[in-house]
């Protein structure tokens, strides 16, 4: 029997340190190297074979390439069973001017939506996702905008939830939550996502109200009036060069206002990119990897950071605090699988990246219900056994070939990879939470 070392395996040096990494994520292991271990797996010469073997980082190819079938079937049959997040657009409309917005080339006009079409989705939702776990997602455009029109639209959005039993989330700019919150409390709210982009300077001149004005206080309130009422609270920030420096300001802010303490409060980044639109001042637009090597020393210079955000590092943070490997990423695109997306005209989309772009609709489920199926297929079928540069990456397993709307506007094909720097992650993430850790016995 022919060993060799996994086509999994992924080995690089831990950032400020001589130490290295391995992680295979198909066996599922993972190790901290001296530079001569590391030096000696990756020559051929190291004299542990058995601890190497034993640890799936080598292996017999064609036991390997059995385990990697049997664990995607594993995948396939998991996600039938997953709970499908279904997006709903009541409008693409939006009272701010964010200038990074990437439906600044949407269609923005507004349509005077009736009873009817509400109707008809969540009627579309009961039997086209029958039996499924599924819940419901409202954003837009801006979907609290603060008028009649639009609050009784949300009012028959909760209630029809509540006719099918559905939790809700919304994805709101937080300016007219505070108003909000009686009618959201009627419903069975999962969380409420909302964004804050810095301290007050810096959040207004990034998130202005149309024509100019002011924001931070007015969402400042609605985050502490959301988590008075028990509602969680999603909190993220869109990042770029201009404001990642004020990062810990903005952690400091939450943590003095016993935002962090509070159970119901989670936060995420998100790193602002062109993804349909270019941006004019693209310029201050990280890469991924960018991105996370200046959070990175951020957090090494500012520690308050970690107590509003902890970055995932791809699988690091992961690691440290399960103290395992997470199960093998087959595929991170949603669309059409766990996700889908409709807007209030009528359309179904895949995902939130697409709704809404021209080109993009998949079918309608008003007035009438139809589908394109060779178009949901090619959504439903791309994961990293089908996308040709991830059959012979050693990254796929972590990376689950990236956003399929990232890559088609990159390609013109769905069936692209849109790869993630894994190990470049790993190498900040493994240095940032392990620090000192410990060599491995897999020497």
């Amino acid at each position: 029997m022919k060993m060799e070392l996994s086509k999994h395996n992924i080995i690089s040096k831990i950032k400020d340190s001589e130490d290295y990494f391995i992680v295979n994520p198909l066996s599922r292991n993972a190790d901290i190297l001296d530079p001569e271990t590391a030096e000696a797996i990756l020559s051929g010469t190291s004299a542990n074979i058995d601890e190497l073997a034993g640890k799936g980082y080598l292996v017999d190819p064609a036991e390997e390439e059995k385990r990697f079938r049997a664990e995607y079937l594993d995948f396939l049959d998991s996600r039938e069973d997953d709970e499908i997040q279904i997006f709903y657009a009541p409008t693409y409309a939006c009272n701010f001017n964010c200038p990074y917005c990437y439906q600044e080339g949407y269609d923005k006009e507004k349509m005077q939506q009736d009873e009817a079409v509400i109707k008809a989705f969540f009627n579309y939702v009961e039997t086209e996702f029958a039996g499924k776990r599924k819940y419901i997602t409202v954003f837009g455009g801006e979907p609290l905008l603060p008028d009649t029109i639009t609050r009784k639209k949300i009012g028959l959005i909760i209630d029809e939830a509540n006719r099918l039993g559905l939790s809700l989330a919304f994805v709101t700019n937080g300016y007219s939550l505070v108003s909000y919150i009686p009618m959201l409390k009627g419903g069975s709210i999962r969380e409420v996502q909302i964004t804050l982009d810095g301290p007050a300077e810096i959040h207004n001149s990034r998130r202005p109200l149309q024509g100019g004005g002011e924001t931070f206080d007015e969402i400042v309130a609605g985050i502490d009036a959301a988590l008075e009422a028990g509602l969680a609270v999603n909190l993220r920030a869109v990042i770029d060069k201009e404001n990642l420096p004020s990062l810990p300001e903005l952690a400091r802010i939450a943590v003095e206002r016993g935002w962090t303490s509070n159970p119901l409060f989670k936060t995420q980044l998100g790193r602002n990119y062109e993804l349909h639109y270019c941006q004019e001042n693209a310029v201050r637009l990280y890469d991924r990897l960018s991105m996370y090597e200046a959070l990175y020393s951020l957090i090494k210079e500012h520690p308050v950071v970690t107590e509003f955000h902890r970055p995932a590092f791809s699988i690091s943070r992961f690691l440290f605090d399960n103290g395992e490997m997470p199960d093998p990423l087959f595929d991170s695109c949603p669309g059409c699988k766990t996700e889908w997306a409709f807007d209030y005209s009528g359309r179904i989309f895949s995902c939130t990246a697409t709704v809404g772009k021209p080109g993009e609709s998949l079918g309608t489920f008003y007035p009438q219900k139809t589908l394109v199926q060779d178009a949901v297929e090619a959504w439903q079928d791309r994961d990293v056994t089908t996308i040709p540069e991830c059959k012979t990456c050693n990254l796929r397993l972590a990376c689950g070939g990236g956003c399929a709307s990232a890559a088609k506007n990159k390609s013109g094909e769905i069936n692209s990879p849109d790869c993630r720097p894994v190990d470049g992650l790993m190498s900040l993430g493994l240095s940032l939470y392990f620090g000192n850790a410990e060599e491995s016995t897999a020497e």
